[in-house]
């Protein structure tokens, strides 16, 4: 790893001084020796709470931890698990997901989260690079494993179901209301399996003894493409998750009541943005996380938002996007609603826009990702958050934005953001050349974003430094042009790429999913004209009925080019 300069006293504090009243400048990551001991702590707070709501079913805190509690001696008693064995998790957002990840944390053991729309040989590549020995697997995504179990080092399988965890009565009505589904999953077969119902009973193995978990242990191993589009995993110590959690709670704590909120989970707790934002903040704070199986279904989702009135929600821009555009969402009670985190891609201005003027209430835009557990910067919930701005890095953050050689830039500059903290990961999993290019031996990690820092610490992000255009030796950033193509009327969703071009070395291309079919290319391009300069202008406009996407929600560029 190369020596990076240090940060200078001043560029260090520019941004204490635009804190929101009563967050600290710092906080403890050493208030807990680990997660579970984190949300243990919650749980026993709150231990007749609910902490989470699923399909209608709700778990109390009381419940999550016993449960959790015979989860994880099952697998130190039934399955002999050894501290740091890993254990895959692959669920949607059902009460099976909390259930596991403490779990699996109690016995001292490391989750590797999956994702369950993987395809087979994506689950074959993740479980055989993390060497993931048992894996919690949704029934309906069984077929899957079944086809490359054996090239893999699976050694146990446990199978949810829908109705997991819920009260006897309950999972007897939902399953004969839900029967359909049953009746979709496509047929699997394993040699040694246990479903997690039967997993989690009281009865299962013997005594429990907490696992003796130090701070520096591996909590989560999060897959992610990176820089270079292979997927490899992020090592996530307790330490790193505790500090985040805790630097995100102090920063949005004050506008929230301990014990009194609910949070809406649409996106998949699998994803690191979800985990931390939804799972680890708000069981922190003793709320209830209504879990969402299926975003996708916007009417049941606004249905849900109907039912449970909820405090809180995260979300990513599509999804903001759709639920403005679907005509249910309008006609909600938000007089609960207090606040709206959006992250994992840019929030854009006309979305921000129009959510203020239907909810009431603001959508505030983070940034992170997931070498950084994810949280780096959030801005301020108290009305002072600043349109096309990530916020200001979060308590015990230092964030620097740099040129190609490594030197701190001037504010108001452009550059590679690079950040120092205590949610920064370890490593990556097994790739030691990997780690060396994006952290410095003095803990600096390399986002890969390009960003630029104001005089008031606010942090915005242009653009991947992979996606960046270069067209004639002049940076077109997708971001901007995506943001002025959608305040086009009749824009839904747009996508900039770059392309090859004989006479200027790259081009713009632009994708666009219209919201009035009437719109022609000849519009758009009146559009642009009147709001970019000439070089930033697409060259090539596509039509499409949609547009390719992450499991969040997050358009995929690389697919497009």
């Amino acid at each position: 790893m190369s020596q990076a300069p240090s940060l200078s006293a001043a560029e260090e504090a520019i941004w204490f001084a635009s804190y929101p009243s009563g967050v600290p400048a710092r906080i403890d990551p050493d208030a807990f020796a680990s997660v579970h001991a984190m949300l243990l702590d919650t749980c026993q707070r709150h231990r007749d709470r609910p902490a989470f709501d699923c399909l209608g079913a709700t778990m109390t805190y009381g419940s999550w931890e016993s449960a959790s509690r015979c989860f994880a001696t099952f697998l130190l008693t039934t399955l002999a698990r050894r501290q740091g064995d890993r254990v895959a998790i692959m669920l949607p957002n059902v009460l099976s997901y909390p259930v596991a990840f403490l779990g699996t944390l109690r016995a001292g053991l490391t989750v590797v989260n999956v994702n369950p729309l993987y395809t087979p040989r994506e689950l074959e590549h993740q479980l055989k690079d993390s060497g993931a020995t048992v894996i919690v697997i949704m029934e309906n995504f069984a077929h899957k494993l079944e086809a490359v179990l054996a090239a893999t080092l699976i050694e146990h399988v446990v199978v949810a179901r829908l109705g997991d965890l819920m009260r006897p009565l309950k999972r007897r009505i939902f399953n004969l209301a839900n029967s359909h589904i049953r009746r979709a999953v496509p047929p699997w077969k394993f040699p040694r399996f246990t479903y997690f119902q039967a997993a989690t009973r009281s009865s299962v193995g013997g005594a429990f003894s907490e696992a003796r978990t130090a701070p520096n242990h591996v909590a989560l191993l999060q897959y992610t493409g990176g820089t270079t589009g292979v997927p490899k995993a992020a090592v996530l110590s307790h330490r790193n998750l505790v500090a985040n959690a805790l630097q995100c709670r102090s920063w949005i704590g004050t506008h929230f009541e301990p014990g009194g909120e609910r949070v809406l989970t649409p996106l998949p707790l699998y994803h690191i943005f979800s985990l931390t934002a939804n799972l680890l903040i708000f069981a922190s704070l003793g709320g209830l996380n209504v879990l969402v199986p299926d975003p996708r279904d916007l009417r049941r989702l606004i249905a849900t938002m109907r039912r449970t009135r909820v405090t809180a929600m995260s979300g990513v821009n599509t999804l903001f996007n759709a639920l403005l555009n679907t005509p249910e969402f309008s006609k909600l009670d938000f007089s609960a609603l207090k606040l709206a985190i959006g992250g994992g891609a840019a929030i854009q201005t006309v979305v921000a826009t129009r959510w203020q003027a239907t909810t009431g209430t603001p959508l505030i835009e983070g940034y992170g990702l997931s070498e950084a557990s994810p949280v780096v910067c959030i801005n301020p919930p108290d009305g002072r958050a600043r349109g096309g701005s990530v916020g200001l890095p979060i308590p015990s953050t230092e964030l620097s934005i740099r040129d190609d050689e490594g030197r701190p830039v001037a504010v108001g500059e452009g550059g590679e953001i690079w950040v120092r903290g205590p949610q920064v990961m370890q490593s990556y999993w097994m790739r030691p050349d990997e780690t060396r290019k994006v952290l410095t031996e003095d803990g600096w990690l390399q986002t890969g974003d390009v960003g630029m820092l104001d005089r008031d610490g606010f942090v915005k992000i242009l653009d991947r430094k992979k996606d960046v255009i270069i067209v004639s030796g002049f940076k077109v950033f997708p971001n901007e042009v995506e943001e002025v193509v959608a305040l086009c009327p009749g824009v839904l969703e747009a996508a900039a790429v770059g392309v090859p071009d004989e006479r200027t070395g790259e081009a713009v291309k632009l994708f666009v999913v219209k919201r009035d079919p009437d719109l022609t290319e000849d519009a758009l391009r009146r559009h642009c004209r009147n709001n970019l300069t000439g070089y930033k202008l697409p060259k090539v406009i596509e039509f499409r009925d949609s547009l390719p996407k992450s499991n969040i929600g997050k358009i995929l560029r690389k697919e497009l080019r």
